[in-house]
């Protein structure tokens, strides 16, 4: 699975997460993800089941599960 890369400097990476219903939950997953270290950005929409994550360098993704986790949701991988 490859990230792409927006601007030199940043990778973009889309995951996939489970159990995403609402605002209140794309909050809880993005206020997870954003304490990881090295992320600038993340975009997480309910409907779609999806996270967008941008970051200074490519991220480790048990760190990613592991902050999916934290807010009470799965992480089901990562779009290619």
């Amino acid at each position: 699975m490859t990230a792409q890369t927006d601007t030199p400097g940043t990778v973009t990476a889309v995951y996939k997460v489970s159990g995403m219903s609402c605002g209140h939950c794309e909050g809880a997953v993005s206020g997870e993800l954003s304490e990881l270290p090295g992320v600038t950005s993340v975009k997480a929409v309910a409907s779609a089941g999806e996270v967008t994550v941008v970051s200074t360098a490519a991220l480790d993704e048990e760190a990613v599960r592991a902050a999916v986790d934290e807010a009470g949701f799965e992480l089901v991988g990562r779009e290619a």
